[in-house]
């Protein structure tokens, strides 16, 4: 990793995974439960399970339901049937993150203790009211730069958001293992941000690292709409001592309007009860991921199709080794 930490941290370098010994491969896979799986999602399933099959290695399901008020009540067992249901089998118990807030307050609690976070009270709209008179253009959904507003402010952290604080020379460097070496200034591209907000829930950053953290994950496989939040998790990671594990982020799946499949623009769920659709959806799913030929598309059972795409899963690799 290319950066600039803060001194007190004396992390030294790293690349998007520890250069120490291997450690047996662990991954997983961390839905939201805001709906059923559709293609995309399955498809982000589909190749971290495979990315774990084929490294004999374990893998793991997370229900990431921090954010409790997008839960939608008796999505995660839908989840965890529809993963059931096109055999993609976890290797240990699924968790749940809103049975682990203790976890990330104590993470917090690091942080705090090494004055690394403060109380903010900004609005989205005051955000973008000081953005906006900077001259910086602003589009609809848009994640908003941090303009460092309440920094000096000495907030409460008992009422307010919690944001860490960034050094202003803070360039994060890893390497994807498929899109190659990355690159971000989390000072100027993203800001201060948020830990915990003001409603007293955790945030994905902090949640999902600790949880990495918890878990000993050693690979974290996923799409590429979450590329842009690595470089952030990778310094959370220096400021906890934590590991970094090796990063993948997958092909997104799109619609015909060239929109990123989810809840938001009403992807369909995949189908549970049709072998026949359900072998179609795989190889729909292998298409994306780049492993599709014409042995996948074979009216075989899923556990075979399974077995063959861990094939071609372990070709990719081999090939990664090598390049």
């Amino acid at each position: 990793m290319t950066t600039s930490l803060n001194p007190q941290f004396n992390q030294g370098t790293r690349s998007g995974g520890s250069r120490q010994s291997p450690k047996p491969y662990r991954g997983r896979f961390a839905p939201s439960p805001t709906g059923p799986l559709h293609l995309g999602s399955l498809t982000t399933a589909l190749g971290s399970w495979l990315d774990a099959r084929a490294h004999g290695g374990m893998w793991l399901v997370r229900i990431e339901d921090v954010d409790t008020p997008r839960t939608v009540p008796g999505a995660d067992q839908l989840i965890l049937e529809q993963l059931k249901a096109y055999g993609l089998e976890w290797d240990e118990e699924p968790t749940w993150q809103s049975e682990r807030t203790s976890l990330y307050q104590k993470g917090l609690d690091q942080l705090i203790a090494k004055g690394l976070i403060y109380g903010c009270q900004c609005s989205r709209k005051q955000i973008e009211d000081v953005l906006q008179l900077a001259g910086v253009s602003i589009s609809p959904n848009q994640e908003l730069i941090y303009p460092g507003t309440c920094r000096e402010q000495h907030l409460s952290i008992e009422n307010h958001a919690l944001r860490m604080r960034l050094p202003k020379d803070c360039v994060i460097g890893f390497v994807d293992r498929g899109l190659g070496k990355q690159s971000q200034d989390l000072h100027r591209q993203v800001g201060d941000f948020v830990l915990r907000r003001a409603d007293g829930l955790f945030t994905y950053q902090l949640a999902v690292v600790v949880d990495d953290q918890a878990q000993r994950v050693t690979h974290v496989v996923r799409g590429a709409d979450l590329l842009s939040n690595t470089a952030r998790q990778i310094y959370l990671q220096c400021a906890l001592g934590y590991e970094t594990p090796h990063y993948l982020h997958l092909p997104l799946v799109t619609n015909t309007a060239g929109e990123k499949l989810s809840k938001q623009t009403q992807a369909a769920a995949i189908e549970m009860h049709s072998r026949e659709i359900m072998l179609a959806t795989l190889n729909r799913a292998a298409h994306y991921l780049g492993i599709a030929d014409t042995t996948l598309a074979q009216q075989i059972s899923i556990a075979q199709w399974l077995g063959i795409a861990t094939e071609r899963w372990n070709d990719r690799l081999v090939k990664e080794c090598s390049s």
